[in-house]
């Protein structure tokens, strides 16, 4: 019989059934509370309206308008049904959504605090290893191969530091002839890791080497560096805005965590003991 086979059947009984189990267990006369009321105001509309432009670039039509506000009604209804059968209780996921909303407050405070520029000197200052730019390096590479020999590194650098054109000299490769200024990480990126800390050790404007990278040895040649530096605030002001309202946003909700937690008395296996 296809119709018992039906999932929608199954969901109707279910449904009848837990529906039921309420009808029998309820107080004999029990009168029904009086209606609660939801409340829809304009701000809740506009902030419908607000979403629905963010994510379909245009604004609803009246109906699409109408039927945010249904939705808005219907989510409410099941969220109020819920909490009176105690749905919420032991949910991880809805237990993590409330306190995360209760820190968004106050990331919210502090994103929205305009700090003087004493206050961001000071904490710039404070965090100057954050906003350092690192040392960059300029270099021309000459690669020797795999494995040269001796007598051919040592060819090589002598045609190098005679004058010779730099670019006709050792073994093709498709790695970069020279590297513009760069961080470490882009160098290391390159030729491969621990490359940059090798060149960061020779000296400006001469041929030296060989050096090791992941492919082989190479002779190097620093053209310029620009030394590791704290730049100025005006020139960084975003970003150490940022990093302060992200910090403060964290010291705030310490804070707050520690206001509230104060009137609480909280039980643990280990205060339990400590109390026997």
């Amino acid at each position: 019989m296809r119709v018992l086979k039906d999932p929608l059947l199954h969901f109707l009984l279910i449904g009848c059934g837990i529906f039921g189990w309420f009808f029998l267990v309820a107080p004999d006369g029990e009168v029904a509370p009086p209606a609660e009321t939801i409340i829809v105001d304009q701000d809740d509309v506009d902030l419908l309206v607000a979403r629905f432009t963010d994510s379909w670039k245009r604004p609803p039509t009246d109906t699409e308008r109408q039927a945010l506000i249904e939705a808005l009604i219907r989510e409410e209804v099941l969220v109020r049904e819920a909490r009176k059968l105690g749905l919420d209780r032991g949910d991880q996921v809805i237990r993590a959504r409330l306190a995360q909303k209760m820190d968004f407050l106050t990331d919210a405070i502090a994103s929205s605090v305009e700090p003087e520029t004493d206050v961001l000197q000071a904490y710039l200052e404070q965090n100057a290893e954050r906003f350092t730019t690192p040392r960059l390096i300029a270099f021309d590479q000459v690669f020797l191969g795999e494995a040269p020999t001796p007598a051919d590194m040592d060819s090589a650098l002598a045609r190098l530091r005679a004058g010779e054109d730099w670019t006709g000299v050792g073994a093709r490769t498709l790695l970069p002839l020279s590297l513009p200024l760069s961080a470490a990480r882009s160098v290391d990126a390159a030729f491969g890791y621990g490359f940059s800390g090798a060149v960061n050790q020779l000296k400006l404007g001469e041929w030296e080497g060989p050096i090791q990278s992941g492919y082989g040895l190479h002779l190097v040649r620093i053209t310029d560096t620009q030394p590791s530096k704290l730049p100025e605030l005006e020139d960084i002001h975003d970003a150490v805005l940022l990093e302060w309202r992200r910090d403060t946003g964290e010291e705030l909700a310490q804070a707050q965590f520690e206001d509230l937690a104060a009137t609480y008395q909280v039980v643990t296996p280990e205060t339990e003991k400590a109390q026997e």
